[in-house]
C-alpha cells in the first residue's frame, strides 16, 4: 500500500528520502544479504586496500584475491614496518621478509584469510543471535547496508557487517565487546572487484634471486577420530563441529582437538599429555582470547574469538568419560 506524508501541501524531500530507504532495506531480508555475501566470498575476486585494526594496534594492507577454479590466490602486501609480503596459492603459503632476505613456506588450510569470524549457515538466529538490517550507509566509496548481529548472553561477541549494496561483499566488519566496544575492525578503504586478476597481480614485488627459503615446518595431520573427552557445561548452542588428532610442532604425543561452533564463534579446545613448558593460564588478542588447565596428567587449552569467559567455561568443563 502507497502512502503519502504532506508537509504544507507538499511531499517533504525528507520523508522521500526516508521512505525511498526503508523501500531498499526491506527488499531484502537479513538472512538473504547472509546468503549473497556467503557466495560473494567464494567466487568475488577483488583489489584494494585495507585497514586492519586488532587490540589497539592498526595496520594497512594491500590485497589481491583470485578465485580461479576453485583455488584461492591471494597476496598481502603489509604498507609498514618491513614490508612482509604473503602470496597464498591453494594451500601453500609464502612469507616474504623483504629486510631479512628470506622467504618462508608454509602450508594452510585456513579458508578466511581476511575475515576471521562470519555467520556460516548453522548460526540460530533468534536463539543465541538476534540479526536486523539497521541503514544504508558508504564505505569505500560504494554503497552499503549494515547489519547488526546481538548476542543474547555473554558467551559471544556481537558483529556489525556493511555489505556491498551491489555485491553483498564484506566492506567492513567489527567484532563487538558486550558492552559495545570495539575489538577488531577490518575495513575497505577502496575496493574495485575484477573478472580476472592477472598473475603479474599475484606475482612477488621483490627479485627473489638472493633471498633465502626456508621450507616451512611440516603441515600437521589431522585424522577424525572419536575420543571420550567431552565438556559437560557448554555454552548454549555450542555444538562439537569435528574431533581429530594432530601432530603439532614442538609436541612429541599426538594432541586431541576438538572444536565447537554455534554457527558463528568457534572455539578449538587442543587436549595434551603435560609437557615441560608450562603455557600461561589465561592470554589474549584483540578478541582472542585463551584459557589453560591441567586436569590429570593432560593439558586442557581452550582458543577462539569468544569472550574470555567462553573458553574459561568450556576449558574447565572438559571431562574423560
Amino acid at each position: 500500500m502507497n502512502k503519502t506524508i504532506k508537509t504544507s501541501g507538499y511531499l517533504s524531500l525528507a520523508t522521500i528520502g526516508i521512505l525511498l530507504v526503508a523501500e531498499v532495506l526491506s527488499a531484502e531480508a537479513p538472512a538473504d544479504w547472509l546468503n549473497r555475501m556467503s557466495a560473494a566470498l567464494q567466487k568475488a575476486s577483488y583489489a584494494g586496500t585495507v585497514i586492519r585494526t586488532k587490540g589497539g594496534d592498526a595496520e594497512t594492507l594491500k590485497v589481491v584475491h583470485s578465485v580461479t577454479d576453485g583455488v584461492i590466490s591471494d597476496k598481502f602486501t603489509v604498507q609498514e614496518g618491513n614490508g612482509l609480503e604473503i602470496i597464498r596459492t591453494g594451500n601453500e603459503v609464502h612469507c616474504i621478509l623483504p629486510d631479512k632476505k628470506s622467504v618462508l613456506v608454509e602450508s594452510w588450510n585456513n579458508q578466511t584469510t581476511l575475515f576471521s569470524a562470519l555467520p556460516g549457515s548453522d548460526v540460530q538466529f533468534g536463539h543465541e543471535y538476534d540479526i536486523s538490517i539497521v541503514r544504508e550507509d558508504r564505505i569505500a566509496g560504494r554503497k552499503a547496508v549494515l547489519l547488526a548481529i546481538r548476542a543474547h548472553d555473554e558467551f559471544r561477541y556481537g558483529h556489525r557487517l556493511w555489505l556491498d549494496h551491489e555485491t553483498a561483499f564484506p566492506l567492513k566488519t567489527e567484532l563487538l565487546d558486550a558492552d559495545g566496544s570495539l575489538l577488531e575492525q577490518v575495513k575497505f578503504a577502496d575496493v574495485s572487484f575484477e573478472s580476472s586478476i592477472s598473475p603479474e597481480d599475484l606475482s612477488p614485488s621483490f627479485n627473489l634471486e638472493s633471498f633465502t627459503l626456508h621450507p616451512g615446518t611440516e603441515k600437521r595431520v589431522g585424522v577424525e577420530v572419536e575420543t571420550d573427552w567431552a565438556s559437560n557445561d557448554l555454552p548454549a548452542g555450542f555444538r562439537v563441529i569435528s574431533t581429530k588428532t594432530e601432530q603439532l610442532v614442538g609436541t612429541e604425543d599426538p594432541v586431541t582437538h576438538i572444536r565447537y561452533s554455534d554457527g558463528l564463534a568457534t572455539v578449538s579446545v587442543f587436549i595434551a599429555k603435560i609437557q615441560k613448558k608450562k603455557i600461561a593460564r589465561r592470554s589474549n588478542v584483540g578478541g582472542s582470547n585463551a584459557y589453560s588447565l591441567q586436569i590429570d596428567a593432560y593439558q586442557i587449552t581452550a582458543v577462539g574469538e569468544v569472550p574470555a569467559v567462553t573458553v574459561e567455561k568450556i576449558a574447565t568443563s572438559m571431562r574423560q568419560r
